[in-house]
């Protein structure tokens, strides 16, 4: 990503008048001021060379290369004459160019240039799937043809396909990035900060009508229409200042429905849901990403009850019970109309979920919502994990009967170490991703990965998608059974290869680096785990007779593992070493501080931040060095060791 400080321009723009009907009057006055103070009191600053930053997100190996960022992916257009305000600079990312304020008043995450990298890209395999229907071909710059990309070992005609576009029966009308289509997308981003996100839609995906951005913030409606002017999509991006809510409900009419939308809040989008599943078009497009993470995780289960109508678990699998719960909570909600979701992908990444889902209506689809959920038993000794449907259905020739579950499937207590339950849920028991799809987004990723700048990233991570097990929800960790049983971790390789050996399917996780997915049920697991103790013997006098271990040690296996790796144990996205999980780009790389009306963070945030990084393992153990801290007690008037006090009581030292 390239940050610098624009030159000022000397034509003097002001912003036309291409602002969508709901902009505030407020909103459109900023943007006069704004353009009018460019001839006053731009005489100074903006004058500063040209600064080079790294992407925090993109590693050295996922730049693009040298001579194919400039023309194929920034396109020939430079940016619209449009002078800067003071303390604005210009973030590139993508095609885009963002003006944006060096105060904290509008938010922006260079972080989340993945999301945004894979958003396109989903969108753009989605409106080509849509728009081939209405007989409009989109056209992707630096894409000649379409490959079918197999991970299999074996090579054969039906896995790598080519496909010229130039081919015949091809639909006579094209449509090209940055051109408005008549027939194509309208699309909505419902909390748009800066615009980023919609301007990259104007100048990346084929086959829109209309973007619409939108940000209750008059500031950031304000900016958003700016990036418009200033990249040059006024033809295509309309801003808007509106509560996305309401903006939503109202557009609720069949012919008045987007057909992508797009929420990416700061924080929870549980307040936006319902509104957003009514007003996306029939086989429309819902993008949805979650930074809710400590409620979603399991840190707080009630408060993730009352947001998303299930109870969140802190397991090891929270990652991908994350995405069953949001998935869950929107098939909850779309139901209320009589609608259905159908996951096209969902993706656990970083600090953050993102899923991508079809919202359809039928009644009758409808009744099978019961029998897609299902509630979580989880034994919080061993970690073993059951599943309840909530409903079951049976096929009767063309009829389906439906009727109430039975169970539970487990007894009061766990078989394997006879510690509780916990119960969690409900959660999307069916799969999460549309393999078909997937394979075409990542199909398109790797035949031009000089469109994006986490292409290697996308590639390696929609890989692991299409290798997970579909009909297996939730995974184990290898190295959480092995604590749980105290013995030496087993290579990843040998695990799976027992669990092969032994007839069961097994898979990776994109959602954990040590997470297995396996139809095996828990007892199958700790026999291997039983097995693998005999090689690795515990010193069982050590164990204590009520712990996990002990119990789950005390029985024989009922079956003899074996831990000879299998040449099918090591998936093909392992052996060809693709990005699946990358390093911590940078320090305090993860969510950002929140956009504050007035701008601006606190000038000591970076200091507190490292400060208190890393607190618990860097433990105070000499009490000298608690004079560096100040007392509050003393700030309050209440502390009674005086000068013998071991905190400061220097009453200029702020308390933290």
């Amino acid at each position: 990503m390239l940050v610098r400080t624009a030159r000022r321009l000397p034509l003097i723009v002001l912003i036309p008048c291409r602002l969508h009907p709901s902009l505030s009057c407020s909103a459109k006055q900023i943007l006069w001021r704004s353009a009018a103070s460019c001839a006053s009191g731009r005489r100074r600053g903006s004058m500063d060379p040209q600064v080079t930053a790294t992407d925090p997100s993109r590693t050295p190996a996922e730049s693009p290369a040298g001579g194919n960022s400039s023309a194929a992916t920034r396109g020939a257009e430079e940016p619209s004459a449009v002078d800067l305000l003071p303390g604005e600079t210009v973030v590139k990312e993508g095609r885009a160019a963002i003006l944006f304020p060096d105060a904290n008043e509008v938010f922006y995450n260079p972080v989340q240039e993945f999301n945004r990298d894979l958003t396109c890209a989903v969108i753009t395999e989605f409106a080509r799937d849509l728009m081939a229907q209405r007989g409009v071909k989109v056209l992707v710059p630096g894409e000649k043809e379409r490959v079918v990309v197999s991970l299999s070992e074996e090579t054969n005609e039906a896995d790598v396909q080519a496909v010229e576009e130039n081919g015949a029966g091809e639909p006579e009308v094209t449509a090209r990035v940055g051109e408005k289509c008549e027939k194509g997308l309208r699309v909505l981003e419902g909390l748009a900060a800066s615009g980023l996100r919609s301007v990259r839609f104007a100048l990346e995906v084929p086959g829109l009508q209309s973007v619409t951005a939108n940000d209750f913030s008059v500031k950031a409606a304000a900016l958003i229409g700016r990036n418009a002017q200033y990249n040059r999509v006024g033809h295509l991006l309309q801003a808007s200042c509106r509560d996305a809510s309401m903006l939503m409900y109202e557009m609720r009419g069949k012919k008045e429905r987007y057909d992508v939308i797009d929420l990416d809040p700061y924080g929870s989008p549980a307040a936006f849901l319902d509104a957003a599943v009514q007003a996306v078009s029939e086989g429309g497009l819902l993008c949805v990403t979650c930074t809710d993470m400590a409620v979603m995780a399991g840190n707080n289960g009630e408060t993730c009850y009352s947001k998303y109508g299930s109870v969140s678990i802190k397991a090891k699998y929270c990652h991908e019970m994350a995405l069953r719960i949001i998935l869950h909570s929107l098939d909850q909600r779309a139901g209320v109309y009589q609608r259905y979701i159908q996951p096209l992908l969902s993706i656990s990444a970083d600090f953050y979920i993102r899923v991508f889902v079809r919202v359809f209506t039928g009644q009758a689809t409808v009744k099978n919502s019961a029998s897609k959920q299902a509630l979580v038993y989880n034994c919080v000794g061993c970690g073993s994990f059951h599943l309840q449907r909530m409903g079951r259905r049976m096929s009767h020739g063309k009829h389906m009967k439906y009727s109430a579950a039975t169970g539970p499937p487990v007894g009061p207590d766990c078989e394997h170490c006879g510690q509780r339950h916990q119960l969690g849920g409900p959660i999307w028991a069916e799969a999460i991703h549309d393999l078909e799809f997937v394979q075409k987004v990542l199909a398109a990723v790797s035949g031009n990965p000089s469109r994006f700048g986490t292409s290697k990233r996308i590639e390696g991570m929609l890989s692991m998608v299409t290798e997970e097990l579909e009909d297996v929800p939730l995974y184990y960790t290898v190295d959480s059974l092995s604590s749980t049983i105290h013995c030496n971790t087993p290579s990843l390789l040998q695990f799976r290869s027992a669990l092969l050996h032994a007839g069961h399917k097994v898979s990776l996780s994109h959602a954990c680096k040590n997470g297995v997915k396996t139809d095996a049920p828990p007892g199958v697991i700790w026999d291997v785990m039983r097995c693998w103790e005999k090689t690795n013997p515990v010193k069982r006098e050590k164990l204590s007779q009520t712990s996990p271990a002990f119990k789950i040690l005390s029985s024989e296996p009922r079956l003899e593992a074996c831990f000879t790796v299998r040449e099918d144990a090591n998936p093909q996205s392992r052996k060809r070493h693709l990005t699946r999980f990358q390093e911590n780009p940078q320090a305090f790389w993860g969510p950002k501080a929140r956009a504050k009306t007035g701008g601006g963070i606190t000038p000591n945030l970076q200091d507190k931040r490292k400060k208190y990084q890393n607190k618990r393992k860097n433990q105070i153990t000499d009490s000298s060095q608690l004079k560096n801290f100040p007392c509050k007690k003393f700030k309050q008037g209440t502390c009674t060791h005086g000068d013998d006090c071991c905190y400061s009581h220097d009453a200029e030292q702020k308390c933290d």
